[in-house]
């Protein structure tokens, strides 16, 4: 049995391309005692990604240069040798950039779970009943702590981590503003997720829109993109404003610094909070989140999309689509 891996050959220059990768194919070894093999059939692809790949000191270290690409996935046991997962379990967890993944069964870096597809789709325990959405409900209920009658604004609206958010919000009486790229994006985050407006950043004056669409401020600001409209919301929070730092995916193929914001003292003005959240400090509490996101999933009260990839060898490519905005909803590769 053979195994495909993307192993990172190289640091990353702005936006990763495809000499920064090497394809491998070694063989499967034999599987020890309390140990488990998995297929990989889905993995998820996300903007943290990109970050994993410089070797800078993070909240997590870097994937060193030679190691199989990490990643979060799903797949199915094909072999087992220890009593806690039996072949045929559906398992979620860190398999890496791989068509298999072999280690201990209670290995807690990779963190293998349980899923349960009657409860939605594999790839939506990518999405919502992932990491994403993990993100999501404690990014906007820990931090952000938005209150019925406020108005949150969502950047980076249709994708993975935004689109649950601005449900969420919803769910909980806010008037909720998305910000994403295109017509169809921005009519889809209306139309379909039910958020109140959504500002075009690629065809329309975001300074304009939220101050149309905000005309009583910004209560609390979900950022997953940072750069300029960070900065553009920043003009329009109100006192005590919260500001939720997700991601800031404008930045991260710079090669120059980062940009920060230039408009901070908005926060002294206004006695308002920004604050970084990052959703591995609340993995004893997933299950929590994934209850009641699962519930409001079947009752039809959220929704969840998913952009599905097909074809390990198209990782490179792949992986560059969430740092063009091409992507449409949570960016998954189908393994197999």
């Amino acid at each position: 049995m053979e195994n495909t891996q993307f192993r990172l050959a190289a640091r990353p220059v702005g936006l990763p391309k495809d000499s920064d990768w090497q394809m491998t194919k070694e063989p499967v070894r034999e599987l020890a005692d309390g140990e488990v093999l998995v297929k990989t059939r889905y993995l998820s692809l996300d903007p943290a990604m990109r970050g994993w790949m410089n070797d800078a000191k993070s909240y997590i270290r870097p994937v060193g240069i030679g190691e199989v690409m990490r990643a979060g996935g799903l797949g199915e046991v094909v072999a087992s040798r220890s009593p806690r997962f039996a072949v045929g379990d559906q398992l979620g967890g860190g398999f890496g950039v791989q068509q298999y993944w072999i280690g201990a069964a209670d290995d807690r870096h990779a963190g293998l779970h349980k899923i349960d597809t009657r409860l939605a789709p594999p790839t939506t325990w990518l999405n919502t009943l992932g990491m994403p959405g993990m993100t999501a409900y404690f990014g906007l209920l820990e931090v952000g702590q938005p209150k019925a009658g406020e108005t949150v604004v969502v950047s980076g609206a249709a994708g993975a981590v935004g689109q649950t958010v601005g449900q969420l919000a919803k769910q909980l009486g806010c008037r909720v503003i998305g910000i994403a790229g295109g017509k169809e994006k921005c009519d889809f985050v209306v139309d379909e997720l039910g958020f109140d407006a959504c500002i075009d950043y690629k065809g329309g004056d975001v300074r304009a829109g939220l101050k149309e669409h905000c005309p009583n401020g910004v209560d609390v600001y979900f950022d997953n993109v940072g750069g300029d409209i960070l900065d553009l919301v920043l003009t329009r929070i109100n006192l005590k404003a919260r500001i939720v730092v997700c991601g800031a995916i404008s930045q991260y193929n710079n090669t120059t610094a980062v940009k920060g914001p230039a408009n901070y003292l908005s926060l002294l003005v206004n006695r308002a909070r920004m604050e970084g959240m990052v959703v591995f400090d609340y993995a004893d509490r997933y299950h929590v989140a994934v209850a009641a996101l699962g519930k409001w999933l079947q009752e039809g009260k959220i929704k969840s999309r998913e952009d599905v990839v097909q074809g390990i060898e198209k990782f490179p490519q792949a992986l560059t689509m969430l740092f063009e905005g091409k992507n449409f909803g949570k960016l998954v590769l189908q393994v197999a």
